[in-house]
């Protein structure tokens, strides 16, 4: 089975990375800078007691000719809509293609361009970053995805996926329900990226003033009561793990959001938060502090993209 990965960032570096070493048959579809770099100085991975090197097979948009089994697709939501362009050809009648982005507004643009049938849902849990020399750098130990079918076909396709993703040093696991995975982490992110963003510091740094755990809190009720609304609500397990994550004494952690508007790089504001907000307020749902963290973002992008200009 032959695999595409879409994006050899921090997400798709090392999931694919990690497949090319366990003999898999990867392709990295990257731009042309940085399949540059990747020709020159191959993929590296670092960090937490990993230390690895390997030769990508890579290719850029204008070279893709043939279909793949799975397509990993793993960039930023901004890119979605040119990375569905470049995809295209790769794209046969049994390829799966499994987006891992952050929010689940993507999984509508991709059915409908490429049907239902051929999109898996899917939830990635790593900590990883690019560093400035373009190598993933492993925040934590440990990586999970988590896959799941939206619609039947006879032989569920993510079981298919995970015979060629599984058993590469990472946990792969198919669910039934894909959905309600992918909105508790939406959940996650959009709390951990409001607290952080609002506040301008780590979990350890807003759980340490008065009133800080409270706010932490009260902004998780608010992300949970948009789940619950839509149908998918939170486990007690789940809500459990996500309060102990925003609420931990001490903690260093700040999601990716937060360590993007840190060095100033451009955000996944409205596929995370603004889709969140609109999806509230058609459920009747009332989100303030997550609406003044949406605004709180939405300024800081027109600035950004403003500069950039």
């Amino acid at each position: 089975m032959r695999l595409l990965v879409v994006g050899a960032g921090a997400t798709g570096g090392y999931f694919g990375a990690k497949l090319v070493r366990a003999g898999r048959d990867v392709t990295f579809l990257v731009r042309p800078g940085r399949a540059a770099v990747l020709r020159e100085r191959g993929l590296r991975i670092k960090g937490s007691g990993e230390d690895d090197r390997i030769t990508p097979n890579v290719v850029t948009a204008s070279e893709l000719r043939d279909s793949y089994d799975v397509i990993l697709l793993s960039v930023k939501a901004t890119a979605l809509t040119q990375s569905m362009d470049d995809i295209t050809p790769a794209v046969g009648a049994s390829t799966s293609i499994l987006p891992i982005l952050n929010g689940i507004g993507h999984l509508d643009q991709l059915s409908a361009r490429f049907g239902t049938e051929s999109v898996l849902g899917g939830v990635a849990l790593l900590a990883t970053s690019v560093d400035a020399e373009g190598d993933i750098a492993v925040l934590a130990p440990g990586a999970k995805l988590t896959i799941g079918d939206l619609s039947g076909d006879g032989e569920s396709r993510a079981a298919r996926a995970r015979k060629l993703l599984g058993g590469a040093g990472f946990d792969v696991t198919v669910v039934e329900n894909i959905l309600a995975e992918m909105w508790s982490k939406w959940v996650f992110i959009a709390t951990a990226g409001a607290i952080t963003c609002l506040m301008r510091g780590t979990i350890g740094d807003v759980v340490s003033v008065p009133g800080g755990t409270d706010f932490a809190k009260a902004v998780l009720a608010e992300a949970t009561a948009v789940a619950a609304a839509a149908g998918f609500p939170l486990s007690e397990e789940q809500h459990a793990v996500i309060q102990n994550a925003v609420t931990q004494s001490g903690s260093p952690f700040a999601p990716s959001f937060y360590r993007d508007i840190a060095v100033g790089r451009s955000t996944e504001v409205e596929h995370v938060f603004g889709d969140l907000i609109r999806r509230a307020a058609a459920l009747s749902v009332d989100t303030p502090l997550i609406n003044l963290a949406t605004m709180n973002l939405r300024v800081y992008q027109h600035r950004t993209e403003a500069q950039g200009s």
